[in-house]
């Protein structure tokens, strides 16, 4: 699992910014900014969410949060699968009322 510091220069650098640039932006200077990324000083929140904001990504990826991506396709099939073991467990119940009555309970 990777660190903050680590997801801060992730993102840091996926937007093409040197350290000096990202601390610029941030209204730090560069040496505060590398102790940031290299896990040498412990973010405070409000530092982590202007971090967040200028990277445009948001907090919870900087703390390492798994971003997950659905498509339509992916939540419609998800959806019939439901509505399938729903009448699938429907049909059970009935078996269950069924064997019931047959026992005479």
């Amino acid at each position: 699992m990777k660190s903050i510091g680590e997801n801060i220069k992730s993102s840091r650098v996926a937007l093409g910014l040197s350290q000096a640039a990202a601390a610029k932006l941030l209204n730090i200077s560069t040496p505060a900014f590398c102790k940031i990324e290299t896990g040498q000083t412990d973010l405070n929140l409000s530092r982590l969410l202007q971090i967040a904001k200028t990277f445009k990504v948001s907090a919870g990826e900087l703390l390492g949060e798994t971003v997950v991506e659905t498509n339509g396709d992916n939540i419609n099939s998800l959806k019939q699968e439901l509505v399938e073991k729903e009448e699938e467990l429907n049909k059970l119940r009935k078996k269950v009322i069924d064997l019931y009555d047959k026992l005479g309970m």
